[in-house]
């Protein structure tokens, strides 16, 4: 049965191209089911104007589950006693910019968000962080709420996941809903690890050509991104709100059949990952919490590819430093 009380979710950078691909769908149900819920919809002062044109889209869709709709150009307000927050909001890169420069643009905004979820959300708030580089800024917004628990937070790869099992399903002739046990490791970007050694079709192991595998698949999903914006000259916006709405309805509602999710969550030594940063493990999830996969065996390839997303999450964790104090 779902939650009489509207669940309450705050959205930041909701009039930009994802947020506004994501906002319908959840309103519509997609992400949490028959639930009610109250969106608190956050946007830049330069935006507000946008904004209102979105909520005015969703006034004019009358969904029956979106009991109330706010939208704010202050994180504090928006952040009031939310059961869930997606924080996509975050300074692209641009020209001439330095990864570094993007780690300290966008940690400053993370660390602000991360002090005022702390402050004014619900104590048992599931933030979700989707604003790039999102494995360091989950890590900064995590290490600012610290009357909330690390579990609270993570960061999306389920966008790479998604990629992966598209891309493995095509190789095999089926569909992805066939296909199980897809992991993506370590961090979302270039180096992260999309695993398909664990794979399942229709509960049979997936036969895997190592050669296909290293030269074909593991470079397509790490470099889908770019194609993309080669491709339509704008990032992912609709599949990665696509990827949010599985993200959060996995997480709050559970894995099921067996199945395992991809999710950027605060290492706690799993597979011999250093702790204190944020790296993708396959999890499953039930009443709303997550439990890493445990005990897979993992060839000396697998670790060798874990090792240098976790050499460049160490990396980006040592940049910014001084925003997790």
């Amino acid at each position: 049965m779902p939650n009489a009380r509207p669940i309450k979710i705050a959205i930041t950078g909701a009039a930009g191209s994802i947020g506004y691909s994501l906002i319908f769908r959840i309103a519509s149900g997609a992400m949490l089911g028959n639930q009610p819920i109250a969106l608190h919809l956050i946007e830049a002062e330069v935006a507000a104007q946008q904004l209102k044109g979105v909520m005015m889209e969703l006034d004019d869709c009358a969904f029956p589950l979106l009991s109330d709709c706010i939208g704010v150009t202050e994180v504090k307000a928006g952040f009031k006693d939310v059961d869930i927050a997606i924080l996509v909001g975050a300074k692209p890169r641009g020209r001439g910019m330095e990864r570094k420069d993007l780690l300290k643009d966008n940690g400053e905004i993370f660390r602000e968000q991360g002090r005022a979820l702390n402050e004014f959300a619900s104590k048992d708030v599931k933030v979700l962080v989707v604003g790039n580089p999102a494995n360091t800024n989950a890590l900064i917004a995590s290490a600012n709420a610290p009357d909330l628990s690390t579990k609270q937070f993570s960061c999306m790869t389920r966008l790479d996941h998604n990629r992966a099992l598209s891309m493995l399903a095509q190789k095999h002739g089926t569909t992805p809903s066939q296909i199980k046990k897809m992991i993506i490791w370590g961090n979302h970007s270039v180096t992260q690890f999309p695993d398909p050694l664990h794979c399942e079709i229709d509960n049979a192991a997936v036969e895997i050509d190592a050669a296909w595998m290293k030269n074909e698949f593991i470079p397509a999903v790490q470099q889908r991104g770019a194609k993309v914006i080669e491709a339509r000259g704008a990032s992912s916006a609709g599949s990665a709100a696509n990827a949010i709405v599985d993200h959060i309805h996995d997480w709050v509602l559970g894995t099921a059949g067996g199945d395992w999710a991809s999710m950027g969550i605060v290492s706690d030594g799993s597979y011999n990952i250093q702790p204190n940063i944020v790296f993708s493990f396959p999890v499953t999830t039930t009443q709303g919490d997550w439990t890493i996969v445990p005990d897979l065996s993992l060839n000396d390839f697998e670790r060798d590819m874990m090792a240098l997303s976790e050499k460049e999450l160490c990396e980006e964790r040592d940049a910014v430093k001084a925003l997790l104090a």
